[in-house]
């Protein structure tokens, strides 16, 4: 039996960042087909916030560890792994990041190159494969294209543009300050649209000289739905990965037979049980990190005792770049 401990951060009621707290934890041991990972760097995203009010996919068994993203190195591996080593340094996507030791499945361990430094191991992970898989496994984005990325400046939008002009698209990103549109065109997109200054839609269309786009990635939901559906060009293509803003209604399907449209939704763990996938994905973004042609942006390090005021951080949607929490 295992009567270490370790530091980390619970909750033990659901609510927003004030539930969080610094304490110590048992630490976990690595069953069959899975690893123990010290963490070294670790990633603070918008889900952290659902998974604290138990509104994310996955429910908090209380009291319960946040966090969704981080890296380190492995210490343990459990009965059956195969294929990675005691001190390979690695990222990985999984709940209960926010501790000193996390227990991972092997099929979410993302061995890291080596030019890649444990930051950035820490900063790509959720965002930058929700990204790169929007473009590339569900839509299989062609150079020449045109491709409206709402909230060009967050963390999956950031990475969508740099991801989307390294394979040759034309990007329209959607910001909501003169701050974060400086960020969405230092990432590379084209034009930048203020969605709270301006009918992001007419926009488009005038930008597009009315043809609309090919593509949209909407992590948003709600306010931008039903107007991305009349931007789209014919045959275009929607892909909802978040609600940010709240779901979007009821959709009538026949709306998109006109335009022979295409809605799709995305979520990362469905790419867990394709490897193949997996591995195109990391091969292709660590080259681009290596070549410079892809960068991540890192808004603040904080020690992990402050991942209450990263929470509330992210929470506020003023940041710009990747938040990380270090031991």
């Amino acid at each position: 039996m295992n009567n270490q401990t370790m530091r980390a951060i619970r909750f033990h009621e659901l609510g927003g960042p004030e539930v969080v707290r610094l304490e110590d934890a048992p630490r976990p041991e690595p069953g069959p087909g899975a690893v123990l990972v010290h963490n070294a760097v670790m990633g603070v995203n918008f889900g952290d916030l659902f998974f604290l009010r138990g509104e994310y996919i996955v429910q908090p068994k209380l009291p319960d560890i946040p966090g969704m993203e981080a890296a380190g190195t492995i210490v343990a591996l459990g009965p059956g792994v195969t294929g990675l080593s005691v001190g390979q340094r690695v990222a990985y996507i999984g709940l209960g990041a926010f501790a000193e030791y996390s227990v991972v499945k092997a099929n979410r361990i993302l061995p890291l190159a080596d030019h890649v430094g444990l930051e950035q191991g820490a900063a790509f992970p959720i965002a930058s494969l929700t990204a790169w898989h929007m473009l590339h496994t569900i839509h299989r984005l062609a150079a020449g294209e045109t491709v409206l990325v709402h909230s060009a400046a967050g963390g999956v939008g950031m990475a969508a543009v740099q991801l989307a002009k390294a394979a040759g698209a034309h990007v329209i990103g959607t910001v909501s300050s003169a701050e974060k549109d400086r960020a969405a065109r230092e990432a590379g997109a084209d034009e930048v649209i203020d969605y709270v200054a301006t009918d992001f839609a007419a926009e488009v269309r005038r930008l597009t000289g009315g043809e609309g786009v090919d593509l949209i990635l909407d992590g948003v939901g709600a306010p931008t739905f039903e107007a991305g559906l009349r931007v789209l060009a014919p045959f275009g293509h929607m892909i909802l990965f978040g609600r940010a803003g709240g779901a979007p209604g009821p959709t009538d399907p026949m709306r998109l037979f006109a335009g022979s449209l295409t809605v799709s939704g995305f979520v990362l763990p469905m790419l867990y049980r394709n490897q193949t996938a997996m591995k195109r994905s990391l091969d292709d973004i660590f080259g681009l990190l290596h070549d410079g042609r892809f960068k991540l942006p890192i808004h603040s390090v904080r020690p992990m005792a402050e991942a209450g005021a990263a929470l509330v951080a992210i929470n506020s949607r003023a940041t710009i770049g990747k938040l990380l929490l270090t031991q």
